[in-house]
């Protein structure tokens, strides 16, 4: 039954990240999201570890030390900030390099999802950002790519989704991704 359960779950991440994109405008981002997680090497990893309460690759890598579902997922999807990790030009370290806004806002989007998808029932507008937080120091992140990610989920958090997605919609997306073009 676990297969069914964590098909359900992957079902309806997919399908609030695509909600939130396509709310945003990022169609294609939107229905692209997560494709590696119905690869065999993620899926059935997920079916084995599956508890429904959180990410069955925390309890692979709790159980074998590491997970070979995400170190094949964040390889493919943009919108995870281990995909941006990179060998620095000044120093002899693995830095976090500056996501293109576009790869932030859909991570913003995920992590709404992913908030939603394991507290249905007791799901508030600043679980994403106390998660986040409570992670925050492991990060490898760009001070760029941190900054806006904190700025949008401190004003889910602060607002509400409403007032959030107006905001990134009109003044993220419209006025960062044309200066990344230029």
């Amino acid at each position: 039954m676990n297969w069914w359960k964590h098909l359900k779950t992957i079902n309806h991440h997919k399908w609030l990240v695509m909600k939130y994109c396509f709310r945003l405008g990022m169609y294609k981002q939107g229905l692209l999201h997560d494709l590696s997680k119905y690869s065999p090497v993620e899926f059935m990893v997920g079916v084995k570890y599956y508890q429904g309460t959180r990410s069955p690759n925390t309890a692979e890598r709790e159980a074998k030390g590491y997970t070979s579902a995400w170190l094949h997922h964040k390889g493919r999807n943009k919108h995870h900030l281990e995909y941006w990790l990179d060998y620095a030009t000044n120093t002899s370290g693995i830095e976090g390099m500056k996501m293109p806004v576009k790869y932030v806002v859909e991570m913003f989007c995920d992590r709404v999802a992913a908030s939603q998808n394991y507290n249905r029932d007791t799901y508030k507008d600043s679980m994403p950002l106390e998660y986040y937080n409570r992670g925050k120091s492991k990060y490898l992140l760009h001070a760029e790519t941190a900054e806006l990610l904190e700025r949008m989920l401190a004003m889910l958090a602060e607002k509400g989704e409403d007032e959030t997605f107006a905001y990134i919609k009109s003044e993220i997306l419209t006025k960062e991704v044309r200066r990344e073009k230029i």
